[in-house]
């Protein structure tokens, strides 16, 4: 079922939005799914360092939860309506799968980098695709997006342990 369009009085076309919309949709989807995972692994996570990384883990969730909230209501502010339930989203995810045998803070480590870059390339892919539409207010949410990304991957490949 498709959601509804919302009457708004927004200068920006109606196809720009429409696009902006299914971008902004897929990228919710992959939002959700991650903070999900992040909460996976934090729930399960065991091992040396266990404190630290489970505290990072509950830290990232937080910052990802906000952004996917800023993502459900630039849907909204360009007349679309977000799409944010666990079934959509895990009907509609690009990310990987989460490994759910996952249990050493290294299996967590590998699985939780491997869905931050997933994110990451797509949010920045979103970023040109809104740049591109013109709607610099989206990319801008994208380009913001896209450094709490890439800094969490940064955070959580730190706990692997060096070759």
């Amino acid at each position: 079922m498709k959601a509804k369009k919302i009457p708004t009085s927004t200068d920006i076309s109606e196809q720009t939005r429409k696009a902006m919309v299914g971008v902004l949709q897929a990228n919710l989807a992959d939002g959700i799914d991650l903070v999900y995972q992040l909460k996976q692994a934090h729930w399960t996570a065991r091992g040396p360092n266990f404190i630290g990384f489970h505290e990072l883990l509950d830290d990232l969730h937080e910052q990802i939860e906000e952004k996917v909230d800023l993502t459900a209501e630039r849907i909204a502010v360009l007349g679309g309506q977000a799409e944010g339930t666990v079934d959509v989203s895990a009907q509609t995810s690009r990310l990987p799968k989460y490994p759910m045998q996952a249990v050493a803070i290294d299996e967590h480590v590998e699985a939780v980098t491997k869905s931050l870059a997933a994110y990451a390339e797509n949010i920045r892919k979103a970023i040109d695709e809104a740049s591109e539409a013109g709607d610099e207010g989206t990319a801008d949410l994208f380009t913001e997006i896209s450094r709490t990304a890439d800094r969490a991957r940064w955070f959580v490949e730190a706990h692997k342990v060096p070759a």
